[in-house]
């Protein structure tokens, strides 16, 4: 990180948070975006992005000045709360930098309190980012930086028009950054009106963080799943461990069975609440809840460096939902393991997602 040419009070964040090396996505997009440039970062999650344009949107804050100057855009509430952190963490040693997330689900006047403080970086989903500017509490005409934050997810979720909407009252020469895991038509269409002569940097699928994750996978009959489960839970003793289904209400069942064997488990997927949702995860953060269920709304985003595992209870519907959620394990530079459950019909399924670069399943019985 020190040829990157950053502040003293940045430098001095980094090292707190343990980053040696910066890595491929943050070499290649911090010194462009300290430039000035507008940049497509296509990456995978777990690659250090955040960190990448975090990092410039900091340095390029000036703390003088009490407008907004950073926008961030985020898909969902976990991923913005995320991505708050992280920023205040980098910004620790930044004096008079004020860092706020809005999102929905929490009170509108609670948020608006917080706006009229006055922050220069703003992270928020885009409901709640164009509720605010509506209202009259959120004023984007000092923005200096845009950031779309997995704006291929954004798009999926049918935030197209509100990302308009918002980008259409920030200033016509601010810089506008897209963070994406892939890129369909609809993000280039994006890009080619809102940006200017962006620089495309791409992380080789190759460079991608899986080769610390020992992946491995079952043939298990759909009625054996739970049985195989827990033999696996039984013979690894994980302290965290992550288990994604496709399906909410497979999530509730799987969290009920858990418990009914003595497991602390939980449940996360898009039919809680917010504060169940914090709740949830506060407490898987802090290891009171052992196990985590999810569906992929917790794939993208949920950032826990200590997760052991990664069990897929169902298989993925394709190979970047795979990296996703097992990208959740072997982080921080620590390695990881990955669980996958293969039944009857699903193998052709299973060689697509092999396919993928540093995807190496290979087939093991279950332990005695």
């Amino acid at each position: 990180m020190k040829n990157l040419k950053l502040s003293e009070e940045v430098q001095k964040a980094i090292q707190e948070m343990g980053f040696q090396e910066a890595s491929p996505i943050q070499a290649q997009s911090i010194p462009c975006l300290l430039e000035g440039k507008d940049v497509i970062g296509q990456a995978q999650t777990g690659t250090g992005k955040t960190a990448a344009f975090a990092i410039p949107a900091i340095e390029l804050t000036q703390t003088s000045c009490r407008n907004v100057q950073i926008l961030v855009l985020c898909p969902t509430r976990e991923l913005a709360l995320q991505v708050t952190a992280e920023f205040e963490k980098l910004a620790k040693y930044k004096s008079n930098l004020r860092v706020v997330s809005i999102y929905g689900g929490q009170p509108i006047e609670r948020q608006v309190r917080v706006l009229q403080k006055r922050p220069q970086i703003v992270i928020g989903t885009p409901g709640r980012v164009k509720d605010m500017i509506q209202r009259g509490v959120l004023q984007l005409n000092g923005v200096r930086m845009v950031v779309l934050d997995e704006a291929d997810e954004m798009l999926n979720m049918g935030f197209r028009h509100d990302i308009e909407h918002i980008l259409q009252q920030t200033p016509s020469d601010r810089q506008t950054v897209f963070f994406s895991a892939t890129m369909p038509k609809s993000i280039l269409e994006l890009t080619a009106k809102y940006q200017r002569n962006a620089l495309h940097v791409k992380v080789s699928q190759h460079d991608q963080p899986l080769v610390k994750i020992e992946q491995c996978y079952y043939e298990v009959h759909k009625t054996e799943k739970m049985a195989a489960l827990l033999q696996l839970l039984e013979h690894h003793h994980f302290k965290l461990a992550l288990v994604f289904c496709n399906t909410k209400w497979k999530v509730d069942a799987l969290v009920q069975k858990l418990k009914s064997t003595g497991y602390s488990a939980d449940g996360l997927h898009g039919g809680k609440t917010q504060s169940q949702r914090d709740r949830i995860m506060q407490g898987f953060r802090k290891g009171n809840t052992q196990l985590l269920i999810a569906t992929d709304v917790a794939a993208r985003g949920l950032d826990v460096d200590n997760v052991e595992a990664v069990f897929n209870f169902d298989l993925p519907k394709d190979s970047e939902f795979y990296v996703h959620r097992i990208g959740r394990t072997g982080r921080a530079g620590k390695s990881g393991l990955a669980f996958t459950f293969v039944e009857n019909g699903e193998f052709q399924q299973l060689r697509e997602i092999r396919k993928y670069p540093n995807v190496k399943l290979s087939k093991q019985e279950l332990p005695a």
